[in-house]
């Protein structure tokens, strides 16, 4: 079975992230498996998949993601493949829309990662999107939030929608050595938090910042991540005269080091269809927060600890009671290692091979 795997790039972010750890283990089941990017930026991420020997084909990348060209450079391409398995917008459409006119076509799948995104507020796309959807033999939600959210913006669809959690490697997270905070240039009695997101308006890192100002000098936040909004950020941190305690990591391929070493993961994001992050937070033996939200708080569910998106001041009081209440931290922590065992990656991979070979 020849499958490829198209994304719009391999920049950091939770689908990017997920394809990285996955695809090699589909390859060692012995599945013939490649991925295409509609910009093949050279990142971390794409470093990390060529040094797994992973073959990466990729279009124009100086091209806009959005620009309809893509949809005849792609055709070449998915005549090769018994199974096309799909990631983001705008790739879905691209994909969709090629696939149309070919005689031989393969199979395509669709995986939905987030509840909410810009299309959905804008008329027109609700029926675009029911077409392009349409195309395509297989559609996965990484939660009940992500299907329950598509499922009402595709009403009366007969799209068929189910659900895969997504998966981290718990073997890696749990086997990692942490740093010792001087490492990290924190003093050693200090306290740590972290958030592993990209600096977007979706995952909402100014709510954190905000609460750090208020917060016992003896606590650190790891901000680790990159993109369009960390100089935003990084302002934000400046005025706040949080520079000694906010520490901006960019871009790591140490993250499980790095969630072994926090005492506190934190995912504050406005939306999110699963929250791949704050799982490996979770799975390092953190007490984990997250905003209140669809896909995100039926991951955190009763076991984390829920506050209201852009609620800094909540938060806050969260962060404080979790630092100086140590059996209430013990009871979260141990609540959110044991939750992280139902998201090991080799499950979520059997589930999809099982997609594989019901539609083939």
């Amino acid at each position: 079975m020849k499958i490829l795997q198209i994304i719009n790039s391999l920049h950091f972010g939770g689908a990017e992230k997920l394809l990285v750890e996955s695809i090699p283990l589909y390859k060692e089941k012995g599945l013939i498996m490649d991925i295409l990017l509609l910009n093949g930026e050279r990142t971390p991420f794409y470093d990390e998949l060529k040094n797994k020997n992973v073959n990466i084909i990729h279009l124009n990348s100086n091209r806009s993601l959005y620009s309809p060209l893509h949809i005849n450079a792609l055709r070449k391409y998915l005549k090769r493949y018994d199974i096309v398995h799909v990631h983001l917008f705008p790739a879905l459409y691209w994909v969709a829309l090629a696939n149309i006119f070919k005689t031989k076509k393969p199979k395509l799948v669709l995986t939905e990662h987030n509840t909410e995104n810009r299309r959905r507020k804008i008329t027109i796309f609700k029926y675009l999107d029911k077409f392009i959807y349409s195309k395509f033999s297989r559609i996965i939600a990484i939660s009940d939030g992500v299907a329950s959210n598509l499922k009402t913006h595709l009403s009366n669809s007969k799209t068929s929608i189910s659900v895969i959690n997504n998966g981290i490697n718990l073997e890696a997270i749990k086997k990692a050595t942490p740093y010792k905070n001087s490492d990290l240039g924190i003093p050693e009695e200090s306290k740590v938090v972290i958030q592993v997101s990209s600096f977007t308006s979706q995952k909402d890192q100014k709510t954190l910042i905000k609460a750090m100002s208020s917060i016992s000098k003896n606590v650190h936040l790891l901000l680790i991540g990159d993109g369009p909004l960390k100089n935003e950020n990084e302002a934000l941190v400046k005025k706040l005269q949080l520079e000694q305690r906010v520490h901006f990591l960019g871009h790591r391929s140490d993250v499980p080091k790095l969630v072994n070493t926090a005492d506190i993961s934190v995912l504050s994001s406005h939306y999110e269809g699963f929250g791949l992050a704050i799982v490996e937070g979770m799975a390092a033996g953190n007490a984990s927060i997250g905003s209140n939200v669809p896909g995100l708080s039926e991951i955190i569910g009763q076991d984390g600890v829920l506050f209201e998106p852009g609620h800094d001041r909540e938060l806050q009081d969260i962060i404080e009671k979790l630092i100086s209440d140590k059996d209430y931290y013990k009871q979260i922590s141990e609540k959110c290692l044991k939750k992280s065992n139902q998201y090991d990656i080799n499950q979520m991979v059997e589930k999809y091979i099982n997609v594989y070979n019901e539609i083939t």
